[in-house]
C-alpha cells in the first residue's frame, strides 16, 4: 500500500485530499495538523494515522517517516491576517521545512498548495509567466513559496515538486474556518436564517470560482506530473457575486435580492480569472464542475447537515 503525508489535512482542502487518498487510491494517509485552524470534526470517519504538530517543527519527521509523497496544505490562508512575520514564518519556513523532511526521508514528490494570491490584480486571464503583484503579505507569503520550489527543483531534479495555484475554493469542510470561508457557505447560512444576501456593490466583482472536488482531482493529478512546475487550478470561467446569489436562490428555491454594502478592504482583488493552459499540460486538469451546478451539489450536501 502507498503511504502519503498530508500537512494541514484537518483543514478544508486538506481534509478533502485525506478521504480521497483513502478511498479513492486505497492508500495509506498521514495527517500532520497543529489545529489552531483545522479541526478533527473535518477527519471524522479518516481511517489513517494523525500527527499533531506544528509543520515548522522537525519533531514530527521521524514519526512521519518515509512516504511516496507530501501534499502541503498547511499555511495562513486567511488573507486578512496582517501579521507579516507569523505569515512569512508559516508560509514560507513551513514549506522549507517540509522540502527539508523529504530530502531527509527520500521523499520523490511533493505537491503544494499556491494561490492566486500571487497575481493580485495582474491582467486576465492569469497566466503563471507573469509577474507575481500580491496585493496582501499572503499573496506575497505563496509568490515566495514559489520562487523557492523553483530553486529546490532545480538543485534537486530527482524530485518532482509541484505547485498548484488555487483560485476561489468553496466546498464542503470549509465550516471551520470561520470568517474566512467561502462567499458561497457565508451567502448560504445568511439566506437560509432568511437574511438578505450581503455583498459588496454592486457585485460585479468577478472571481474564478473552483469547487473543491475539482480542486482534488487537480492534486491527484500531481501525482502524475513528469516534471516539476507550477499551474493554476480554478474552474476556467469567471463568474461575479450577483451570479453566485442567483445560483444560491435557484439551488434554494428562494428569491432573495442582494444586499449591496461598501467594499472596506483596500487589498481587494476585482476579478481573477485562470488560464489552464499549463493546468492541462502538467497534471491532466479539467475542471468537472461548473458555477452554478457546484453550488446546486453544494447546497444539497449542506442541507443535509454536512459541514
Amino acid at each position: 500500500m502507498k503511504k502519503y503525508l498530508i500537512t494541514g489535512g484537518a483543514g478544508f482542502i486538506g481534509s478533502n485530499i485525506a478521504f480521497a487518498l483513502g478511498e479513492e487510491r486505497k492508500a495509506g494517509v498521514t495527517v500532520l495538523d497543529n489545529f489552531t485552524s483545522g479541526s478533527y470534526k473535518n477527519l471524522i470517519g479518516f481511517t489513517g494515522d494523525i500527527i499533531a504538530d506544528d509543520v515548522r517543527s522537525q519533531a514530527w519527521f521521524e514519526k512521519a517517516g518515509a512516504v511516496e509523497a507530501v501534499f502541503h496544505e498547511a499555511a495562513i490562508t486567511d488573507t486578512t491576517v496582517t501579521d507579516q512575520r507569523e505569515m512569512m514564518s508559516v508560509n514560507v519556513e513551513g514549506f522549507r521545512n517540509v522540502l527539508c523532511y523529504a530530502l531527509k526521508y527520500g521523499v520523490k514528490r511533493v505537491v503544494y498548495a499556491s494561490s492566486a494570491g500571487v497575481y493580485g490584480n495582474g491582467s486576465c486571464p492569469m497566466r503563471e509567466d507573469q509577474s507575481p503583484t500580491p496585493e496582501n503579505v499572503y499573496g506575497f507569503s505563496k509568490a515566495i513559496m514559489d520562487n523557492v520550489a523553483r530553486e529546490f527543483a532545480a538543485e534537486h531534479k530527482d524530485i518532482t515538486l509541484v505547485g498548484l495555484r488555487y483560485f476561489n475554493v468553496y466546498g464542503p469542510r470549509e465550516y471551520y474556518k470561520g470568517h474566512a470561508a467561502s462567499m458561497m457557505f457565508q451567502l448560504y447560512n445568511q439566506m437560509k436564517a432568511g437574511k438578505r444576501p450581503r455583498i459588496f456593490k454592486f457585485g460585479e466583482q468577478m472571481r474564478d470560482f473552483v469547487y473543491v472536488k475539482d480542486i482534488v482531482r487537480g492534486n491527484l493529478g500531481a501525482l502524475e506530473a513528469r516534471e516539476s512546475g507550477v499551474c493554476n487550478l480554478a474552474s476556467g470561467t469567471p463568474g461575479n457575486f450577483n451570479e453566485v446569489v442567483a445560483a444560491l436562490n435557484k439551488a434554494m428555491r428562494l428569491e432573495l435580492a442582494p444586499e449591496y454594502f461598501d467594499n472596506p478592504y483596500s487589498f481587494f482583488q476585482t476579478k481573477t480569472h485562470a488560464d489552464l493552459g499549463r493546468a492541462k499540460a502538467l497534471v491532466n486538469y479539467a475542471p468537472a464542475w461548473n458555477l452554478a451546478d457546484g453550488i446546486a451539489d453544494y447546497v444539497k450536501i449542506m442541507a443535509e447537515g454536512v459541514k
